[in-house]
């Protein structure tokens, strides 16, 4: 069984036992999370293509940590002109273990 799920902007192909890392959610380790934005369910037998949702779907997630990422630097330059700005960024994320998925 798989399901297409959008969260934080972006899309996941996701089955049960998967581990993933998106996008921040407000939510403590631990606690269980729902998503109801599915776009897609395979079962064993049919598959299910929302239009763009698919109602009453939901995929349900456990919370396993809260983090950063590693760090990504930029680096802008223009030769001969003493111009040189360094940044650093680091990406926050859930990582999450899904656990159910119901159409």
């Amino acid at each position: 069984m798989l399901a297409v799920i959008k969260t934080g902007g972006k899309q996941y192909r996701v089955s049960p036992k998967d581990k993933l890392k998106i996008e921040k959610l407000a939510a403590e380790e631990g606690a269980e999370i729902v998503f109801d934005n599915v776009l897609l369910v395979e079962n064993e037998k049919d598959l299910i293509i929302g239009e763009p949702l698919i109602k009453g779907a939901t995929v349900t997630a456990k919370v396993l940590k809260q983090a950063k990422a590693d760090k990504v630097m930029t680096f802008k330059y223009k030769s001969k002109k003493r111009y040189k700005v360094k940044k650093g960024h680091r990406q926050l994320y859930t990582e999450v273990e899904i656990t159910d998925i119901k159409n």
